[in-house]
């Protein structure tokens, strides 16, 4: 059974073989004389110069689209065409015509490791074939081109959001060569990247991009690296319409209840739960697009705040009117409130007064025994005991003035007439929030 087994399993290996054979054979049948003539004896597996030199390879790009630019990922999705150059001397053919070739032979040829840094996930386009294109021209210039589509990540700052310009960079290295085996270059410099002008963004212009040159720095060397960068500017009119406008309209709305009668609790009441029950769902729904864990402040984040701070004051402004108009002395009562107002004030004096005369008096006496000191000297013990009874005299006379001062504030305080807290709120609140809204705007947009 062994035997059997170890015979069967060396006949497969024989048939397979036979069968690989047969397809090399058919796929230099198939390649016409002059490929034939490049492939033979071509090695895939080391690169041109090998041994002589860096390879150098030029690059371009052409943006076919940014589908999507994510606040809450950090990270942009684009559709690019790129395409690649260098001269391999081992390709070389007489004639003045270049070779397109089936893009399924870059498998026969050696090509660049480029890859993209940052990137979440690509994958090559494949319907109905692999999107790839391989060109040889007659000095050894070989083209490749591929349509990839890549998520790439993309650092945000989001202070100023959503007045905020993004920086976001595409970043092109080798992975297994270093600087001594392959260079990167731009082959047009700026004007190597192309298709931005026609790209139509949901909620970004384009307002400038360059390209630049560097070398990535790892442990296992120096690599080469094309920089890609394009600076995005968001559209604000959005916002406006979503956002900015139904805020302002509901600290408004808010201010309706400062004409509104003060003996109509209801109604004021229901205007301002409903307006800061709105402004939150406002808050919650203008942060559904952002990301939930973050360490910065953004500025739609600041206007929803002073917007719920109106509108929360609104509210609060008529608790304290209300609380005023029930503790105001009504008519009947005012002259007998005036008549103790006016009793206090002057038990308050008459207190005042007694202890100044008293400590006046005290005084007097002192000198007195100043006097007297030459014709029979006091004894040391009557000295102090004088000292020390005038002592807590001045000091009961600076509390009581202190406590005087006091009362007379909490007086001039309080309000003599409760409607007159609507009149001035209908003054000072628009006037402070148009006052904000400058500062606001003027900071976040010059600044």
């Amino acid at each position: 059974m062994h035997l059997c087994s170890f015979v069967g399993s060396l006949l497969l290996l024989l048939f397979i073989s036979r069968i690989m054979d047969g397809s090399v054979a058919n796929t230099d049948e198939i390649l016409p004389p002059t490929i034939q003539k490049l492939m033979k004896g071509y090695n895939k597996y080391l690169r041109p110069f090998f041994g002589n030199g860096p390879v150098t390879v030029g690059m371009s790009l052409d943006i076919a689209s940014i589908d999507t630019i994510s606040e809450i990922n950090m990270d942009y999705t684009a559709t690019i065409f790129l395409r690649q150059r260098w001269t391999d001397e081992r390709l070389c053919f007489d004639g003045n015509k270049s070779l397109s070739l089936d893009g399924r032979l870059v498998e026969l040829l050696w090509v660049p490791d480029t890859f993209i840094v940052d990137s979440k996930k690509s994958f090559l386009h494949d319907i109905t074939v692999e999107n790839r294109l391989i060109r040889i021209f007659p000095n050894g210039t070989v083209l490749y081109a591929l349509r990839i589509t890549t998520t790439v990540a993309c650092s945000m700052d989001l202070t100023k959001y959503p007045m905020d310009r993004q920086t976001c960079m595409l970043q092109l290295e080798s992975w297994g060569y270093n600087v001594k085996d392959v260079v990167f270059y731009w082959t047009r410099g700026n004007q190597s990247v192309s298709g931005l002008d026609n790209l139509q963004l949901a909620q970004y212009t384009l307002e400038d991009h360059y390209t630049s040159e560097s070398e990535a720095v790892y442990e296992t060397g120096n690599y080469p690296k094309l920089i890609f960068h394009f600076k995005l500017k968001r559209s604000i009119l959005y916002f406006i319409l979503e956002t900015y406008v139904p805020s302002s309209a509901l600290v408004v709305l808010s201010w309706v209840s400062f004409w509104i009668s003060q003996s109509s609790v209801p109604a004021r009441i229901c205007i301002g739960v409903t307006t800061v029950l709105t402004m939150t769902t406002l808050m919650m729904g203008a942060r559904t697009s952002l990301p939930n864990a973050n360490c910065f402040i953004k500025a739609i984040d600041v206007y929803l705040g002073i917007c719920f701070s109106f509108i929360f004051g609104a509210l609060i402004e008529y608790a304290v009117a209300h609380f005023c108009t029930l503790h105001q002395p009504n008519a009947a009562n005012a002259y007998m409130y005036g008549q103790e107002m006016q009793e206090r004030e002057d038990e308050m004096n008459g207190i005042v007064t007694s202890i100044g005369s008293h400590t006046l008096r005290a005084r007097k006496r002192e000198e007195m025994l100043s006097r007297m000191g030459s014709v029979s000297n006091p004894t040391p013990s009557e000295s102090k005991e004088e000292i020390n009874s005038s002592q807590p005299q001045s000091r009961c006379t600076k509390c009581m003035s202190t406590t005087r001062r006091i009362v007379r504030c909490l007086y001039c305080c309080k309000v003599e007439n409760p409607h007159y807290i609507d009149n001035y709120s209908r003054l000072t609140f628009p006037l402070s929030f148009i006052f904000i809204n400058l500062l606001y705007w003027t900071y976040y947009l010059y600044f």
